[in-house]
Formats: structure tokens, C-alpha cells, sequence
């Protein structure tokens, strides 16, 4: 049996600042917590805090380089988020088809 996880995919995107660390990881590739905390106006304790969130929901994967520890993106539960939105998008489309039927046919006016 799994434990059970205290913050799901949906609560560790809640936040800018984990959402912005996830980015910069998807960019880096791999980063020490040192690393990771020079880009945030926060202290360290912060972004580990942040960090340990994000691992809670399987969204970041560290291991051990010596003293310190090195993070990287695991990118896989981000498509519960995505199955989810789907379901949205037809509202998104159906609001830019109509924007484009307006000014489509403005212009012909």
C-alpha cells in the first residue's frame, strides 16, 4: 500500500513560487538546492520547504552529490493536471471561435 501523500499535484502548482521552480528545473535539467534558492528573493529553508512539497507530489525526484542534494523535474504527474484541464479547453475554444467569427466578420463591414 502507498502512503498517502500530504499535497497533491493540484496544491504544489497552487503556489508561484514552486510553479516557478518546477520552470527553472524543466530548464536546467538537474540543479543543486543552492542553485535553485539564487534565484528566488526567499531564504533556502523556503525554497526547501517549496521543494519538499513538490516532491510530497512526485513533481521533483533529488538525490545525493556529496553534501548537497541535486533536484530535477519528474514531469509525469503533470498530465493528471493536464487530463483535467482537457476537459476546459472546449470552453476556451469555443469562446476564440466565436472571437473569430466577430472580428471576421467586422472586417467585412
Amino acid at each position: 500500500m502507498e502512503p498517502t501523500k500530504k499535497h497533491d499535484v493540484f496544491q504544489a502548482i497552487a503556489d508561484k513560487t514552486r510553479r516557478d521552480v518546477l520552470r527553472l528545473l524543466a530548464e536546467k535539467k538537474e540543479l543543486p538546492i543552492s542553485a535553485i534558492s539564487a534565484h528566488f528573493p526567499i531564504s533556502r529553508t523556503a525554497i526547501t520547504k517549496h521543494l519538499n512539497i513538490l516532491a510530497e507530489a512526485n513533481l521533483v525526484q533529488s538525490r545525493k552529490s556529496g553534501r548537497e542534494k541535486i533536484y530535477h523535474l519528474h514531469p509525469e504527474p503533470l498530465t493528471e493536471l493536464k487530463q483535467w484541464l482537457s476537459f476546459y479547453e472546449r470552453f476556451w475554444e469555443n469562446k476564440l471561435s466565436i472571437l473569430k467569427h466577430v472580428v471576421e466578420n467586422k472586417e467585412r463591414m
